[in-house]
């Protein structure tokens, strides 16, 4: 075939890729990457700092970083356009930052300084480049129903949607006990949300108890995911998480984006996260592009 013949063959080409979506084929991609917030207790004690996480990221060949903020020294450019300067020469995608939030709030004043604190994170991930926003649901407070509670998540949560998804970032409601504590409860309040801009994110260690089964019940509304070392069995017991099971659970559902170790162990998170991220790397090269039924 000459060149000529290639390039008649292009436009055609193009009209058929709506017909190949990948919706419809079922393959998964699963991409490894680091949460921050595996490194809490040297980045608060100043002994690491966001920049040695990209060189970390680099070093072991991870693609995607879930930068967690609390230990940011401040928001400005002269923090933030570095650092996303800094990724981009090195490779790496600063994909997500994950910030706290409690969107059980009963007074109209109350959501109303939710929303404004989501948008302000929205301005820093655009600035960082982050396409995503993981955010806690909070506690319902003392007199409330879960219900009343479930109400004041999704109208927070609709609100801020309309800022975030006009500018192109998706909030992820993180499993994260209080009123995401049942993946029935999260799922629920995020379909009640309605929005391309909201979904789930799934964080495997935080269910507790049924957590194969209550991830699995999350997972088609998943946008985001952390992996823990540990999780919770039928009866609420710790043991080791089947990484490859969640993989393939992942896989079945047909994921595409990042899984992120959130390493909360005992040991130095610098001594320990390099052999569990070349495992969780070699997971995801198992299951990704994989059809799995």
């Amino acid at each position: 075939m000459n060149r000529r013949d290639l390039l008649k063959l292009i436009p055609a080409a193009g009209l058929a890729a709506p017909g190949l979506e990948m919706a419809k084929s079922g393959k998964c991609r699963l991409l490894p990457a680091i949460c921050a917030y595996s490194f809490r207790e040297p980045l608060g004690k100043k002994q690491m700092t966001y920049d040695d996480i990209v060189h970390l990221a680099q070093d072991l060949d991870i693609p995607g970083l879930d930068l967690t903020v609390y230990w940011f020294p401040n928001t400005t450019d002269s923090f933030l356009l570095p650092l996303r300067r800094l990724a981009y020469r090195s490779g790496i995608e600063i994909y997500s930052i994950s910030v706290r939030t409690d969107l059980c709030k009963p007074t109209r004043e109350g959501r109303d300084a939710e929303v404004e604190t989501i948008r302000g994170w929205v301005d820093v991930a655009n600035k960082l480049g982050a396409s995503h926003i993981r955010i806690f649901g909070g506690n319902v407070p003392k007199g409330s129903t879960e219900d009343q509670a479930s109400d004041w998540v999704v109208e927070i949560l609709k609100r801020a949607s309309e800022y975030s998804g006009a500018r192109g970032v998706i909030l992820g409601l993180e499993n994260h006990g209080g009123i995401t504590s049942e993946a029935s409860r999260i799922v629920d309040m995020v379909k009640r949300v309605d929005s391309p801009w909201v979904g789930i994110n799934l964080d495997t260690g935080n269910f507790v108890r049924n957590a194969y089964q209550q991830i699995e019940a999350c997972l088609p509304y998943a946008v985001n995911a952390q992996y823990k070392v540990e999780i919770r069995d039928d009866a609420g017991q710790r043991q080791d998480a089947d990484w490859d099971r969640l993989a393939r659970m992942f896989a079945k559902a047909s994921y595409r984006g990042y899984f992120a170790l959130e390493y909360e162990e005992r040991e130095d998170p610098r001594v320990a996260t390099p052999p569990l991220l070349a495992k969780l790397a070699a997971v995801a090269k198992k299951y990704s592009g994989q059809v799995v039924s």
